[in-house]
C-alpha cells in the first residue's frame, strides 16, 4: 500500500526547494513542510501499479498541482530562514 500523495509531494518539494534559497532546508525544517502539506490534502493510497498510475495522472493535473505547491509554499513560509535556523531548534 502506497499513499501517492506523500511521494508527488516529495518530489513537488524537491523541484521547489532550490527556488526558495531563504529556507533553512535542514533535515528538520524540511519534515515540517511535508507534513504541514500532507495534512493540508487528501491522501491517495492505492495498492496496484495501475492505481499508482491513475492516481499519478489525476495529481498530475494543472488545479492538482497548484493544490500541492500552494500547501508546499504555506509550509516554507512557515519555517526559518538559514540563519534564523541556527539560533532555533534545526538539526
Amino acid at each position: 500500500m502506497t499513499n501517492v500523495t506523500f511521494e508527488v509531494v516529495q518530489r513537488e518539494y524537491a523541484k521547489l526547494r532550490p527556488q526558495l534559497p531563504r529556507f533553512c532546508g535542514c533535515d528538520t525544517c524540511r519534515g515540517d513542510v511535508l507534513v504541514f502539506a500532507l495534512n493540508r490534502l487528501a491522501p491517495s493510497y492505492v495498492s496496484t501499479p495501475q492505481g499508482e498510475v491513475l492516481v499519478e495522472l489525476r495529481l498530475d493535473s494543472d488545479q492538482e498541482k497548484a493544490k500541492l505547491d500552494v500547501a508546499l509554499l504555506e509550509g516554507f513560509a512557515r519555517w526559518p530562514s538559514p540563519r534564523a535556523a541556527r539560533r532555533s531548534r534545526c538539526s
